[in-house]
């Protein structure tokens, strides 16, 4: 491959970095400062960080794998995925759930492995929404404005118990072939995995404001230390993260407005992460107003939709379509993404206002 096509392959993998640093730059030269991080921000950061380096050394030591293996053995197929999908995603976060479990599915010997795909992608987006550590926009949300655990939960509660009975009664509908079902051979667990299973219920305490922040130096100092393997996270994503923190201090110094119609903002956040991502998308409208609970379910409701709507999202229809031999395959599996994740927004949409009401 020719190092042009290289570098086009890769901004284009990229472009939500290239998007961010470009506008911190545009607006920080246009108005003549340079923003500097919050200490809340600084601290979402490390915990960010934190979470990426135990959940690798998890992945790592086979757990994580070992689990969704035996799961996914016998009867119900496609219930067990979505339930599967949506606990993981809870504890692990969205991203890395779609990132063990894609894989197996397409392991697996049966048809509608699309459709599969597709309710998994949905099941995540909904199981990580339940936890203040499921996703970055909660852990953002839930560390900015300081919100106590239970209150977080309840909120957004609703938002996922419906989408989890709607994906499971849906899934009972989906019929596999009976052909044979084999995976890969059985992995064995390593050692490691207590040690970062603990270090990942430190980390929920230290999220949950039972254990003080600098814990989380322990866990940085025993994988630089010890299992160096696990600091091969993305840094990329946490560089977004701190280019999208300038620049969304920018936008709220250049346009210095508050939002404070609930309505407003949940249609503003769940509309601009169609474009833009979710997390973005609540870095941005996080500056603009107090209400955080309508941003909690916007961001989440956008995470459905379009293929941006959330890196899950990317995930799991890249991982999919690398496996896809035909365009009409292909044209097929995205009419049907699309579809199904829009349905799934229009009904966030809708559930918000009816429980508002």
């Amino acid at each position: 491959m020719k190092p042009p096509r290289v570098l086009l392959d890769f901004i284009l993998k990229e472009w939500l970095l290239f998007a961010s640093a470009a506008g911190l730059v545009v607006t920080s030269f246009y108005m003549n400062r340079f923003p500097a991080l919050s200490g809340n921000e600084l601290q979402v950061i490390f915990i960010l960080t934190v979470l990426f380096v135990s959940v690798k050394g998890l992945e790592q030591s086979g757990l994580i794998l070992w689990f969704s293996q035996n799961l996914e053995r016998g009867n119900f197929i496609p219930v067990k995925l979505v339930v599967i999908t949506f606990l993981l995603s809870m504890l692990i976060t969205n991203d890395v759930a779609l990132l063990v479990l894609v894989p197996l599915t397409l392991m697996l010997k049966i048809n509608r492995k699309g459709i599969l795909v597709i309710l998994e992608a949905l099941a995540a987006n909904a199981g990580s929404a339940i936890t203040p550590f499921g996703n970055p926009q909660n852990l953002f949300i839930y560390w900015t404005y300081g919100i106590r655990p239970d209150t977080f939960m309840l909120c957004i509660v609703p938002f996922s118990a419906f989408f989890l009975l709607i994906l499971v009664l849906g899934s009972f509908f989906i019929k596999v072939s009976s052909k044979e079902r084999l995976l890969a051979e059985p992995v064995k667990i390593k050692s490691t995995a207590y040690i970062y299973g603990a270090f990942l219920v430190i980390l929920i305490l230290i999220v949950l404001h039972f254990l003080p922040v600098y814990l989380g130096w322990f866990v940085l100092v025993y994988a630089a230390i010890f299992n160096r393997s696990s600091l091969k996270i993305d840094y990329l994503l946490l560089l977004t993260f701190v280019f999208f923190f300038g620049l969304a201090g920018n936008l709220k110094s250049l346009f210095p407005v508050n939002i404070e119609n609930p309505s407003h903002i949940f249609i503003f956040s769940a509309l601009a992460s169609q474009l833009i991502s979710n997390v973005p998308a609540t870095l941005l409208f996080s500056k603009l107003t107090s209400q955080w609970q309508a941003l909690l379910w916007g961001s989440n409701v956008g995470g459905f939709g379009s293929l941006v709507a959330s890196m899950a999202n990317l995930i799991a229809y890249k991982l999919y379509v690398n496996h896809i031999s035909t365009k009409k395959k292909l044209i097929s599996f995205t009419f049907k993404f699309m579809v199904l994740g829009y349905i799934a927004f229009l009904l966030g949409i809708g559930l918000y206002f009816v429980l508002k009401l």
